[in-house]
């Protein structure tokens, strides 16, 4: 198979992990004999730094002719210490998005046995937590008309129908392969939007009779989560809530640098670790990167059908983790470097 990747490293440790991930797409192109062609662009602040745009568009095109996105992290402390920056790095994800058409993002919460000591949530709680978190990308607060008048400021939060409807049928096709128990996340007794979504998943419910559907508040969501996380099979839900769930829901695994996620829509899709660009370690050769090497996972099996090659990299980290290796986040003794301790990932493969 040949399939052209776009690699967008970014910012902060974003170019380190993306750099192991690279290394092992290349030990599984070899290894299946594979021809695997990267074509790296800019984005965020390092794009700002060198183009005057968080996203240019050479960076755009560059990923509508690939097969797929291979993304670091962006984000850089001078602009989150500046509240009046006109021009952000965040700016070139959430335009790389609407230029992709990822209304989708796909982020797998699971735990491995050898870091449940890691989590600061008890061992019996996270064991064997398997669930999805859908999350719709292109609209809602984020996208909204926003702005400020002297002393006020303001974000508008806008839903349409079919925007609800497309990402939650990808919810329901997923909790159909799953154990077809579907949780509607929402804040239906305060917002309007969340009003629309919970009319018009109440709509949907009778074309997918095999799935149970639930709804609960927000609010709710973010303590079920901790308290039962193994309850949860798919949940879905909108732009800003997804975000912050998702977050939170990342400790049960024991580290921010563990999990990987898909954004998928109308063409080329795009896959990256969950964590943001931990501006602290960049350089530093520290950082853990098993959610980058996930995401490649992800990436091969979604975008490629090679589940296969998939599993391969998945059954390549749960050894090195049985094994005793980790970084510093995973291991207190004898904490291996991000490059050693993903070449022994890419060697197990």
């Amino acid at each position: 198979m040949k399939k052209q990747i776009a690699v967008l490293s970014g910012d902060g440790i974003g170019p380190e992990v993306t750099a192991q991930s690279v290394d092992l797409l290349k030990k599984i192109a070899e290894k299946f004999n594979h021809d695997f062609i990267f074509r790296t662009g800019l984005i965020g602040a390092i794009a700002i730094e060198k183009e005057g745009s968080p996203l240019p568009d050479e960076t755009l095109k560059l990923c509508k002719r690939s097969d797929a996105v291979l993304f670091g992290s962006i984000g850089d402390p001078k602009y989150d210490n500046d509240p009046k920056a006109k021009i952000r790095p965040e700016q070139g994800l959430l335009a790389l998005r609407k230029g992709l058409g990822l209304y989708a993002n796909i982020r797998p919460i699971y735990t491995f046995s050898e870091t449940l000591s890691k989590s600061p949530l008890k061992p019996e709680l996270i064991d064997g937590v398997d669930f999805v978190v859908v999350r719709e990308l292109t609209g809602g607060i984020y996208f909204g008309e926003k702005g400020r008048q002297e002393n006020r400021a303001f974000d508008t939060c806008v839903y349409s129908k079919g925007e609800i409807i497309r990402v939650a049928k990808i919810a329901f096709e997923l909790a159909a392969k799953r154990k077809r128990k579907l949780t509607v996340v929402d804040k239906a007794n305060v917002l309007e939007t969340s009003r629309l979504w919970r009319e018009t998943l109440q709509e949907m419910l009778k074309d997918y009779p095999d799935i149970e559907v639930n709804f609960m508040y927000v609010d709710n969501a973010a303590m079920q989560i901790i308290k039962f996380p193994k309850n949860f099979d798919v949940i879905l839900t909108e732009n800003c809530f997804g975000d912050i769930l998702t977050d939170e829901a990342s400790v049960i695994s024991g580290s921010l640098g563990m999990l990987p996620s898909a954004s998928i829509g109308d063409s080329t899709s795009l896959f990256e670790p969950i964590h943001g660009s931990y501006p602290q370690a960049a350089g530093k050769n520290i950082a853990n990167p098993i959610g980058s090497m996930l995401s490649a996972a992800m990436l091969l099996d979604l975008s490629f059908g090679l589940k296969e090659e998939s599993k391969t990299i998945i059954n390549s980290v749960k050894k090195v983790l049985a094994d005793g290796f980790g970084t510093e986040d995973l291991v207190s003794q004898n904490p291996l470097s991000t490059s050693d301790f993903a070449k022994k990932i890419i060697d197990a493969v």
